[in-house]
């Protein structure tokens, strides 16, 4: 079983603030001889309607000695899962999650954008201390 990282709870709290419901907590995603986990799986019923929107959460904390290598590590893993993700539930969307600490600090740094925009990367940032989704970025 994965190690949670350090805002996994106070993202999970986030999530069902905002009306998810989580579903998979870690989500195993299987992929031929790949077995993989990302940290969560979500769900929500769109307002007025009956479809169920399904999301996939990898939640970083992006603590460590370098920033820049954080990334590496976050994008490798994000792209891994959203690879599998796209051929066993090919519905549901893949959101990285990181705190609006991290996004104020580390994000909005032009070595951060140029990837983030080049990637489309969507993001869930939330407020870990109010345990608050602040924005979603697709």
């Amino acid at each position: 079983m994965p190690r949670k990282d350090q805002i996994h709870d106070a993202v999970r709290n986030a999530l069902l603030k905002d009306g998810w419901t989580i579903t998979d907590d870690p989500f195993r995603i299987v992929y031929e001889d790949a077995d993989v986990y990302a940290d969560l799986r979500i769900v929500k019923t769109e307002a007025g309607a009956s479809i169920q929107r399904a999301l996939v959460i990898e939640i970083k904390s992006f603590i460590g000695y370098s920033p820049l290598h954080n990334l590496e590590i976050a994008l490798g893993q994000y792209e891994l899962y959203r690879i599998y993700l796209e051929s066993v539930a090919p519905d549901d969307k893949l959101y990285l999650a990181v705190s609006a600490t991290t996004y104020a600090e580390q994000f909005t740094r032009p070595a951060f954008t140029v990837v983030l925009q080049e990637k489309r990367l969507p993001l869930l940032v939330v407020d870990t201390g109010r345990e608050e989704v602040v924005r979603w970025i697709n």
